[in-house]
């Protein structure tokens, strides 16, 4: 990491208490977007699991995966990811097929009933955070818009990969 004091003009002590102040601010958002994600999946944890839940958004939001990919993107390994793929395919979430263009691999997908429940579990948190944000001041929010989008392209993250319900539309 640069030093920080170049960038601000204070005392290099001063960048280090500043960039503490915000790694504490986001473990403690981190903290509640966590509790609101794991409320989120309330309605559906008994079908199936966070890291399980993870897999469907994935491929909600790459469409049709080849397992190498999806346990790549998911940071496991490959039978680890194929065990979460069973599981999800003997819930009827996920449909596995050959790829048509190389037989030798494999595809995934959700099924309807996978995009349903992850369009609904999103839909849960979107309206808990939403609620929270609507308690802020539009100052507070035009600032946690722009800190969140400069965190996120900093983390590599973007929010047109993010999976959108159906139907759903930015207001």
């Amino acid at each position: 990491m640069g030093d920080m004091s170049a960038i601000s003009g204070k005392s290099a002590d001063d960048g280090d208490d500043d960039l503490s102040a915000v790694v504490t601010a986001v473990l403690s958002g981190s903290r509640l977007l966590v509790a609101v994600a794991a409320r989120s999946l309330g309605a559906v944890e008994d079908r199936i699991t966070l890291p399980q839940f993870r897999m469907m958004v994935v491929l909600a939001g790459h469409g049709e995966t080849k397992l190498v990919t999806m346990a790549d993107l998911l940071g496991v390994n490959s039978s680890t990811a194929m065990r979460m793929a069973d599981r999800l395919m003997a819930a009827g979430l996920v449909v596995r097929e050959v790829n048509p263009h190389n037989r030798r691999e494999s595809l995934m997908r959700l099924t309807t009933e996978g995009r349903r429940i992850v369009d609904q579990v999103m839909e849960r948190r979107r309206t808990e955070i939403g609620a929270i944000v609507a308690r802020m001041s539009a100052e507070q929010r035009r600032a946690l818009i722009s800190a969140m989008n400069a965190f996120n392209e900093a983390g590599g993250e973007s929010a047109e990969t993010a999976p959108r319900p159906l139907g759903w539309q930015d207001v």
